[in-house]
């Protein structure tokens, strides 16, 4: 099994890499409890991928078991932004058996880098499986937990005219009279992303519903 070894692997060359001088402005920027080796995100993705390459996980089992190794028994914050680099494989692109793991990164990582990172991978989801995806995050839209509501805002990210309205609407609808600041700038993020490719519908949207937040309502007309 490539478990053992991939995980030691990434853990060590983190190590490695380490900068002290960097870790403590990288943990500010984030307000995070947990520490930071002072790894820039570019070289945490290229010592995952470097990993992965050497010792690969055979089944998707395998990878998961990986992640979760890495992103529970993390010390340091980048082994987590490590685990969710094993996402990007090949083998996990548009699984819909990880999203038991997605809901887990989310709600323990309970913060938005984890989660804005996380969107991309459910994004890939949307693509390969749209009904199933959509049930699923119509169902995360309305959790209790802010972090899975957020991912279910963002998790359209990118998509241009693949992305589904009706599911962005219900998500953000959900939300909308949700005061929190995350959920917030989630909204009128996505909503901006989606005039990128269809400002006529954002407009319309953004008309139809006066109770957006401020917040929402000026990072979605941001560029319209």
């Amino acid at each position: 099994m490539a478990v053992a070894p991939l995980v030691s692997a990434i853990r060590e060359a983190l190590q490695s890499a380490a900068d002290p001088e960097r870790a403590p402005r990288m943990q500010a920027y984030t307000k995070s409890a947990m520490p930071y080796r002072g790894v820039p995100m570019a070289e945490i993705r290229s010592i995952a991928g470097a990993a992965a390459k050497a010792h690969p996980p055979h089944t998707l089992a395998e990878l998961e078991t990986a992640v979760r190794r890495l992103w529970d028994g993390a010390a340091f914050r980048e082994e987590r932004y490590a685990a969710a680099s094993l996402l990007r494989l090949k083998i996990a692109t548009g699984r819909l058996e990880l999203v038991p793991l997605y809901e887990h990164l989310a709600t323990t990582g309970a913060w938005w880098d984890h989660v804005d990172d996380l969107a991309r991978r459910i994004a890939a989801l949307h693509d390969a499986h749209p009904e199933q995806t959509a049930a699923v995050v119509r169902s995360w839209s309305t959790a209790d937990d802010l972090w899975l509501r957020r991912l279910a805002i963002l998790g359209q990210l990118r998509r241009k005219e693949r992305l589904d309205p009706a599911v962005l609407s219900d998500a953000v609808e959900s939300n909308i009279a949700d005061r929190e600041f995350f959920i917030r700038k989630a909204i009128g993020w996505a909503l901006r992303d989606h005039a990128g490719s269809d400002p006529d519908w954002v407009r319309a949207f953004v008309a139809s519903h006066p109770d957006l937040s401020g917040v929402s309502r000026r990072e979605a007309l941001k560029h319209l």
